[in-house]
């Protein structure tokens, strides 16, 4: 694998994209086709090359968002688990009312 390969799986490993899902594309060539560059960043990163070396990626405004919220912490354990309680309330609801009518067994063993 060349040098440029295995800074675009590095960095594919970062973005959390599968390194065969990635695009490699020099920078004259991104010039001459930026519409399908473009279109190609909306499915998967599109890396570009400038003299052999990687330069720049582009990436759907969607995934650059994802990667801001997650630096600014956004994304953290706490955040997660408030969103998937707001969106599984109900079913969190009934699963709690079912261990209430049927206790998990060892339930009265526990410390409290």
């Amino acid at each position: 694998m060349n040098r440029t390969l295995q800074q675009a799986g590095k960095l594919a490993k970062i973005a959390d994209v599968q390194v065969e899902s990635v695009m490699n594309v020099s920078a004259t060539e991104a010039k001459n086709r930026l519409g399908q560059v473009l279109e190609q960043a909306q499915r998967r990163p599109v890396f570009i090359e400038k003299a052999g070396r990687p330069h720049s990626v582009v990436i759907s405004n969607e995934r650059y968002e994802q990667l801001l919220r997650a630096e600014a912490g956004a994304d953290s354990p706490t955040e997660r688990r408030r969103r998937f309680s707001e969106q599984y309330k109900d079913w969190i609801a009934e699963q709690n009312q079912l261990v209430e009518k049927y206790p998990v067994f060892g339930f009265t063993y526990r410390p409290r």
